[in-house]
């Protein structure tokens, strides 16, 4: 195995995508909503089939607002049915995204006919190919998806830092804020933007299906080391970057361990993020199994 600059561009753009996950994603989980991210993710489908066919190219800038809109009406269709069609939230969440998401990969299939798309990389991403479309900063040729996935992380830290407060009281207790002069329905649908947003940045690179994993399981293991929520934010950014560079390195040499040929690196991240998670799960402090087992009686 050797490690080149190819592969620490590779690690970098996964660690900015990991991170702008992450963060919005410890507010789904403490919320009990944690299946709206992968609503989304896979909701987005239609959204950039939609911009595929209308434009007849792959511009990002039509993807990206195309998946955004559809994003967004996800989480307000989940919304409306849930409250007016009185259906348990996580059915309408099921509704919704599994409609959305057959109808995404009937145009998807439809678009290919006309744009050069491959179904695969809508569904596993592209990372490995990220550090072949750069951008020029200054002197220097960046990744356009660790561009992309930066300027998402600095908004989502931006929009945290300043309704930290505000989203910290909805997350515990929406009537409580209510009370207080804070619209809950506004921070609802504030951090459901905030997904949609961070989940189309993160598409070109790492897929529908593994971005849910960069949404809720590093969020879901810090959740078991603490119980703040800035402590939590912060264990969560830190576990999703360990995800995304092992998950990279187990990409490079696992596959030839077990006896396969090569494996994606964002499939790698997920299963990395599943370990951690484990791993925290056992030996947390004071949730840990090991610690409940072996926890004196009072």
């Amino acid at each position: 195995m050797s490690w080149t600059s190819f592969d620490t561009w590779i690690a970098i753009t996964a660690t900015l995508c990991a991170i702008s996950c992450a963060l919005p994603g410890c507010f789904l989980v403490l919320r009990k909503m944690s299946m709206m991210g992968d609503a989304i993710s896979h909701a987005v489908l239609p959204g950039l089939a939609v911009a595929f066919i209308v434009t007849g190219s792959r511009a990002s800038f039509p993807m990206f607002i195309g998946a955004a809109v559809v994003g967004i009406l996800t989480a307000l269709f989940t919304q409306w049915i849930s409250r007016f069609g009185q259906v348990d939230r996580g059915a309408a969440m099921g509704i919704v995204f599994t409609t959305l998401f057959a109808l995404g990969l009937v145009l998807i299939v439809q678009a290919a006919d006309h744009v050069d798309l491959d179904p695969g990389c809508v569904l596993y991403g592209a990372l490995e190919l990220t550090p072949l479309d750069t951008v020029k900063i200054g002197s220097f040729e960046v990744p356009r998806a660790a561009v992309v996935n930066g300027l998402t992380l600095l908004l989502n830290l931006g929009i945290i830092a300043l309704l930290y407060k505000e989203l910290r009281l909805s997350a515990f207790d929406p009537q409580l804020a209510d009370t207080l002069g804070f619209n809950s329905n506004f921070l609802h649908y504030l951090l459901m933007t905030m997904v949609a947003v961070t989940t189309v940045a993160a598409f070109e690179s790492v897929g529908s299906i593994i971005v849910i994993a960069m949404l809720i399981v590093p969020p879901a293991a810090a959740l078991l080391l603490t119980r703040r929520l800035l402590p939590l934010l912060l264990i969560s950014a830190i576990l999703a970057a360990a995800s995304a560079w092992l998950g990279h390195l187990f990409a490079m040499t696992l596959p030839r361990l077990v006896g396969f040929e090569d494996t994606t690196t964002s499939g790698m991240i997920a299963f990395a993020a599943g370990i951690l998670f484990l791993l925290a799960w056992f030996f947390a402090p004071n949730e840990g199994l090991i610690s409940k087992r072996f926890k004196p009686a009072d």
